[in-house]
């Protein structure tokens, strides 16, 4: 007997919304049945567009983080991959350094990490050595999650590393707008341009721009 098209009770729903409340938005499947909840009845909120399935056997309430500043995508992310850190593109859009609207989350790892298969959202993978991966990371807080994310500075350093696979001048406009900035950190970029190794390259724009 099926029972995947039918309607869930209106109670056991709040039920098991209020579970996922409790548990910062995201729970995973085998929590769900040591709770006692049917997995008919979590495919049934998935169809019903309630809860999400971020990966398997990882799902999210949807509607949960709506007033946060930070993307529900970046914070699925940061649940489904733990040593993830926002990069590159993504970071950029995060600061506010672009105006190009990126459709998939650049997100990286370290070179020995591997990535899982996550349904949603959609990510580029990028494997970084361990010198470019631990430095520069930014830990946000959003309501009881937090995110990873490389810094303005590192970002813009690492832009001009991948220019190649980017754009060279997605990253000429990032140094560009961040050097508008009050509070540019002149002095901060020239460390993660030695660190990324790419001071040859980046530093003459720099230059060129401070006057």
């Amino acid at each position: 007997m099926y029972y995947i098209n039918r309607k869930i009770e209106p109670g056991l729903m709040e039920t098991i919304i209020q579970y996922f409340k409790t548990h910062s938005g995201y729970v995973r499947m085998k929590d769900l049945k040591a709770a006692s909840f049917h997995t008919r009845d979590i495919a049934n909120l998935v169809e019903e567009g309630i809860i999400e399935k971020i990966k398997p056997g990882l799902y999210r309430l949807v509607d949960m983080f709506e007033s946060n500043s930070i993307p529900d995508s970046y914070i699925d992310v940061m649940q489904a991959i733990p040593k993830g850190v926002i990069c590159l593109i993504s970071a950029l859009d995060y600061h506010g350094l672009t105006t190009f609207n990126p459709s998939e989350i650049h997100i990286a790892v370290p070179q020995s990490e591997k990535f899982p298969q996550i349904a949603y959202p959609p990510i580029r993978k990028y494997y970084f050595p361990e010198r470019f991966y631990t430095s520069g990371i930014e830990h946000i807080q959003s309501g009881n999650h937090e995110i990873r994310i490389y810094s303005a500075e590192k970002t813009i350093a690492d832009m001009f590393r991948y220019r190649k696979k980017l754009g060279e001048d997605l990253a000429i406009e990032a140094l560009k707008t961040y050097l508008k900035r009050k509070g540019a950190n002149i002095n901060r970029l020239r460390e993660y341009a030695e660190i990324c190794q790419v001071k040859t390259v980046m530093l003459p724009y720099l230059k060129a721009l401070v006057g």
